[in-house]
């Protein structure tokens, strides 16, 4: 009876589509992480606003292009600025879900792949959060941008951050609305093998320009992210590319970790 291992492709294409409920807990519990965890930093208001004026002053050391340059082009007129915001608001969580479904559905190895990454880049960005509360640019008065959500709406956050119940408003870096539509795009990319995939990189660019537009975040924001991101990716690679794992359908394969019997039953 000869036993013999499978190669590294032929064990990403063997990967077993993971349990749902345990899935949903998991995916649930990340979800909840993200959005109750920032409110463990809130309350430092005097040290988000140094930090503000600090990230604005390496902005301009770095000779960024100053954020009003891009909400200047999103005041051009009430419709595109609400655009924006709507965005801003409602994009971030669904789209990401949605990937994440289809992922599991489709491509269970990228799936695995993709829950690892942004837990981790979660977690990253949670501990940022905590050391580093920062004040994003709408509320600093130097950089003279318009709180884009509160003038024209909609908005998820309250106009008093102090008693801001649902989010923390001083957990600006890193900006995981981009983190995470990096990571929507890369995975899209990996996981399918239309000639038209790069498209997906529009999402994390819409994203940049939204998120600076309405003045939720700094460029430097975004950088963090981006950062953090490939320092994840360099420990949680993404799985080789596949005609199962980027095809139209993958098949009955058995579990990655059982190796195949040549010749068994004979």
């Amino acid at each position: 009876m000869e036993c013999r291992t499978e190669p590294a492709e032929e064990r990403v294409a063997a990967t077993a589509r993971p349990p749902l409920v345990r899935e949903f807990l998991l995916v649930a519990g990340l979800f909840l992480v993200y959005k109750f965890g920032r409110t463990l930093a809130d309350g430092h208001t005097a040290e988000a606003f140094l930090n503000a004026q600090q990230v604005w002053d390496w902005e301009r050391a770095l000779h960024l292009p100053g954020e009003g340059s891009v909400q200047s082009a999103l005041l051009h007129g009430d419709t595109l600025v609400h655009i924006a915001n709507v965005y801003y608001a409602t994009v971030h969580f669904p789209a990401t879900a949605a990937f994440l479904v289809w992922l599991y559905l489709r491509r269970p190895a990228h799936y695995l792949w993709a829950r690892r990454v942004l837990a981790a880049l979660t977690a990253a960005a949670l501990l940022v959060h905590l050391a580093f509360p920062l004040a994003p640019p709408r509320m600093l008065d130097v950089a003279g941008l318009v709180d884009t959500g509160q003038t024209y709406g909609p908005t998820v956050y309250s106009a008093t951050p102090a008693t801001d119940s649902m989010a923390n408003q001083f957990a600006a870096m890193p900006s995981l609305h981009f983190g995470w539509a990096l990571v929507v795009a890369i995975g899209l990319i990996a996981a399918t093998r239309s000639r038209l995939r790069g498209l997906w990189l529009l999402h994390p660019l819409v994203t940049l320009i939204v998120i600076v537009g309405t003045a939720n975040h700094y460029w430097l924001d975004a950088i963090a992210a981006g950062t953090l991101l490939a320092a994840t990716l360099a420990v949680i690679q993404l799985p080789h590319r596949t005609a199962t794992t980027a095809g139209q359908r993958s098949p009955a394969l058995v579990p990655v970790e059982e190796p195949v019997l040549v010749g068994a039953g004979r």
